[in-house]
């Protein structure tokens, strides 16, 4: 589904693998009762696109940060979207994969990008696994990229500590079959943006 002039969205949708396979950058949970007009007001901010997960939907927005930003302060002005909206979670850099092999060395690769955001510091990777059922283990996976993260920076002479209550940083990484998302995300930015919905 594609915004229109009015802030809708058009009836063209992308669904099945063709969901997964495109270059989503935002997934939306939806409360059931308001999945229709969700997909009407998020309309304006981009791409919405529905998937085969329950009350799941993909976005694809220009500017991920600055679309949570703009629904934020939509969602407190508009009770009709707040309601709506579970959580809501932009990622910053994304990959496809085809097994759990590729998935382990694909998420090992993204997450280099936030080693020197992270030594010092502390943090936790958080997972939102949908699909590969069996297959991936949101918690074995959790613990699979802490434990590498934690092992890079030993490597590099830096230093970095597991903490599950009030981090500095969570590593958020959502699925949705054989695509995936990560962004990091500062305690500062956890506290301000509610709709992240991290730990």
């Amino acid at each position: 589904m594609v915004a229109d002039e009015t802030g809708g969205y058009t009836g063209r949708q992308v669904e099945g693998a063709q969901v997964f396979a495109m270059e989503w950058n935002v997934v939306v949970t939806l409360h059931a009762r308001h999945y229709q007009l969700a997909c009407q007001l998020l309309g304006a901010f981009g791409v919405v696109s529905e998937t085969d997960y329950f009350n799941v939907l993909a976005m694809q927005v220009d500017d991920p940060l600055g679309f949570l930003a703009a629904v934020e302060a939509a969602a407190q002005q508009d009770a009709a979207l707040r309601e709506s909206l579970s959580r809501v979670m932009p990622v910053t850099t994304s990959f496809a994969f085809q097994s759990p092999a590729e998935f382990e060395q694909q998420a090992q690769q993204a997450a280099q990008l936030w080693l020197p955001n992270l030594a010092g510091h502390t943090f936790h990777v958080r997972m939102h696994r949908r699909g590969f059922k069996g297959r991936l283990s949101s918690q074995a996976e959790e613990l699979f990229l802490d434990h590498f993260l934690i092992d890079s920076l030993q490597q590099q002479g830096s230093a970095a500590e597991l903490r599950f209550e009030n981090p500095d940083f969570i590593l958020a990484l959502e699925t949705l079959g054989q695509r995936a998302g990560m962004s990091l995300w500062s305690r500062e930015q956890i506290a301000r943006y509610a709709l992240l919905g991290l730990d």
